[in-house]
């Protein structure tokens, strides 16, 4: 589980996530939490299999933090976003944004450019993905003929986003909104894909959050980044076989190796990450955010 948030005076905490902790600025004059604003704040924590591990990797907050401010720069003209400011606290100056507080949609938004993960092991069951048919004969790590939508639900902290169809997003979401936030998904992808193609990463899938300001859709959480996205070199792509990753696949890989001890059948946590395990996972991270932004961290 999350660790204990901290105290920032002008704020009342309200919410921990996997990675975000989620906090309300107090009104000068009420002393009561503003309801139109939050303070969002990445940690350091890092998560698997929907479990938080008990080893943080160095840095990663501020790094997905910068990433998803750079991105959502990219992509203000495809669609708003919930930034306010980034005049924030001390105490999580670089990890933490303003933002505005929206109704936020009960769908984890997911767009997928190539196969793999969890979209394979569905592929493989079934010839299709979220109940769009896929061409016979795909293997891991293949590019998808086009991107495709292929939305899960929004489970609690320690429970599992399972694959949802379609319709229900509509049957939620009503039908028009569903095909918004369906082609938005899907160009935020596109778009993604072809900024970091230039820089020598495929964006194989992403997830995106979305909330709404009034009937205006908006764009929150965060935003194609490693822990959202998978980014694969794009001088090593092979399909046929799992790809080298920029994103906390690493972490994944490794826990299901033999090296960690470890079966996710088990039942039980994870093990902690070892020194050199995290020290990658880090450097990771940081060349992923180098590489895409053109800026040193």
């Amino acid at each position: 589980m999350p660790d204990q948030p901290q105290q920032l005076p002008g704020f009342v905490h309200v919410y921990s996530g996997k990675v975000r902790d989620l906090y309300a600025p107090l009104d000068p004059g009420s002393g009561q939490p503003r309801e139109d604003q939050l303070l969002l704040v990445a940690s350091d924590r890092i998560s698997a299999f929907d479990v938080v591990l008990d080893s943080p990797i160095p840095d990663k907050g501020e790094v997905l933090t910068r990433l998803s401010l750079w991105w959502c720069s990219q992509l203000d003209d495809l669609v708003p976003n919930h930034v306010v400011s980034t005049a924030v606290p001390d105490a999580v100056r670089g990890r933490g944004v303003l933002v505005e507080r929206l109704r936020m949609l009960a769908v984890e938004c997911v767009a997928r450019a190539y196969l793999t993960g969890g979209g394979l092991g569905e592929y493989t069951a079934t010839g299709a993905v979220s109940g769009i048919p896929l061409p016979p004969g795909l293997v891991d790590g293949d590019r998808l003929p086009e991107p495709i939508f292929t939305p899960s639900t929004k489970a609690p902290v320690g429970e599992h986003d399972e694959p949802i169809p379609y319709a229900v997003v509509e049957a939620e979401l009503g039908a028009d909104l569903a095909a918004r936030v369906r082609d938005l998904t899907v160009a935020i992808l596109e778009r993604g894909n072809r900024i970091a193609a230039a820089r020598g990463i495929l964006l194989a899938d992403t997830k995106v959050e979305f909330g709404m300001r009034g009937d205006e859709v908006v764009l929150a959480d965060e935003v194609l980044t490693p822990d959202s996205s998978r980014f694969w070199p794009a001088d090593e792509w092979e399909p046929g076989h799992p790809q080298t990753s920029f994103d906390k696949q690493y972490v994944r890989d490794w826990l299901t190796s033999p090296a960690s001890g470890w079966s996710k059948s088990s039942g039980e946590p994870p093990p902690p990450l070892p020194d050199d395990v995290v020290a990658r996972t880090r450097a990771k991270y940081v060349e992923a955010y180098e590489r895409l932004t053109g800026e040193r961290f």
